[in-house]
């Protein structure tokens, strides 16, 4: 007696991708732009040329785009953003906004 092991699914699976979020980093008068790319190089892992870019936009446009994160990577980044700048008396800020 042979069983049948194959079974019909109708039901269409619909996979939903978790929300992602974008890092920024806002300007201020007092952080340094050395700074500025150290934290791009520490907590984002930039290279030198692209944290220099990241920081000229943070310069020019008021905020530079650091990277598009899960909602826990982005919420950690910038929690370690704003935790670096106070430990190194700087005002620096970081945002993050659902793409």
């Amino acid at each position: 007696m042979a069983i049948n092991t194959e079974l019909e699914i109708d039901e269409k699976i619909e996979v939903k991708y978790p929300k992602k979020y974008k890092v920024f980093l806002l300007n201020d008068d007092y952080t340094s732009m050395e700074f500025v790319i150290d934290i791009l190089m520490s907590i984002f892992h930039k290279n030198y040329e692209q944290a220099q870019n990241i920081m000229l936009d943070v310069h020019k446009n008021n905020r530079g785009l650091c990277g598009v994160y899960s909602y826990e990577i982005a919420e950690t980044k910038v929690s370690q953003v704003i935790q670096k700048a106070k430990d190194n008396d700087f005002p620096l800020k970081a945002t993050m906004e659902e793409e």
